[in-house]
């Protein structure tokens, strides 16, 4: 089973595919149906999304703000250690570390530690 963060969308499909949504394309639909599902989610896969990393965030008023120049330090509301936030969309997704990345010491990555699931309604209550 291949990443489903790789750019590499045919994987995605296939990945996508071995989960519960390829299992319900494999129901009672005729073969042109499960053909048409699936060129309709590799349409879907390709769409690209931005992903936003937050390292943390701050509150000052705008007199703070326009006294801030060369060199200032934000403090942010996030301690080095803390786990980063993942973002698509407006929501998190994820959750993870800041790491370097191997091939370019250059360049910073996320190693995910936790994937965040869909926000629950308590009705109950």
């Amino acid at each position: 089973m291949s990443n489903p963060f790789e750019n590499n969308f045919q994987d995605k499909a296939a990945w996508q595919q071995d989960g519960e949504l390829g299992r319900s394309l494999g129901g009672s639909a005729s073969r042109d149906d499960r053909m048409d599902s699936g060129r309709n989610l590799d349409s879907i896969l390709r769409i690209p999304v931005t992903i936003q990393v937050v390292l943390g965030s701050a509150t000052m008023p705008v007199s703070n703000l326009m006294k801030l120049g060369r060199g200032a330090i934000v403090p942010l509301d996030h301690r080095v250690g803390e786990p980063v936030d993942v973002v698509v969309n407006g929501r998190v997704i994820a959750r993870g570390e800041v790491v370097v990345v191997e091939d370019d010491n250059s360049r910073f990555g996320i190693s995910l530690t936790e994937i965040v699931g869909p926000p629950t309604s308590d009705l109950a209550g």
